[in-house]
């Protein structure tokens, strides 16, 4: 760290800053890819929800992580324009936005990636008005189930279902009408 002794105090010091904050931002992201998570547990007890949701899966202003990424921004930018910039005060006012920037920027990625995020979970109530087709005879009048393939969300289900009206042989297109209140499948012809 001799090299680091030489240079002026805020060269040195944006150096300093630098350093730790790419070691701990590589740490993280290796963290990260190999589906640690090196943010959990120290997020500051004043987290700001953006995206209003109370569940705790929001972005955080206040982490962690946006620490580092601000300290990224603002350490290499005052070293990038140390030499071009000669007046301190601009210097330090350009590296404070820059690392504001990279907090800006990461919430911008983060948003967009739980955009992305989407429920596929299978619920009964998604098979309301789907058309189906018989796998298994419905027996008329509620007097038994059969079985019809239907297709929720780009999977297909085979599920147990009757009729209010009569039999429905296999092979038969229908549409589901309803679930009543034993979470069955209510189904008639097409």
């Amino acid at each position: 760290m001799e090299i680091l002794n030489n240079l002026e105090p805020l060269l040195k010091t944006f150096w300093y800053v630098a350093i730790p904050a790419s070691l701990i931002f590589v740490i993280q992201s290796i963290l990260a890819l190999v589906g640690a998570h090196a943010s959990e547990g120290l997020d500051a007890d004043f987290d700001t929800h953006t995206d209003g949701d109370s569940d705790g899966d929001g972005f955080h202003l206040f982490s962690f992580r946006n620490f580092i990424n601000f300290l990224l921004g603002f350490s290499w930018t005052g070293i990038s324009f140390y030499g071009i910039i000669n007046s301190q005060f601009m210097l330090i006012a350009l590296a404070l936005l820059v690392g504001a920037i990279f907090v800006w920027l990461f919430f911008i990625i983060i948003s967009q990636l739980q955009r992305l995020a989407e429920d596929n979970s299978f619920q009964l109530i998604d098979t309301i008005n789907k058309e189906a087709e018989v796998y298994l005879k419905i027996p008329a009048k509620k007097q038994g189930m059969g079985k019809i393939l239907v297709s929720v969300k780009g999977a297909i289900h085979e599920l147990e279902a009757a009729t209010t009206g009569v039999e429905i042989p296999s092979g038969t297109a229908v549409i589901v009408t309803e679930i009543d209140s034993n979470q069955l499948i209510i189904v008639k012809p097409l």
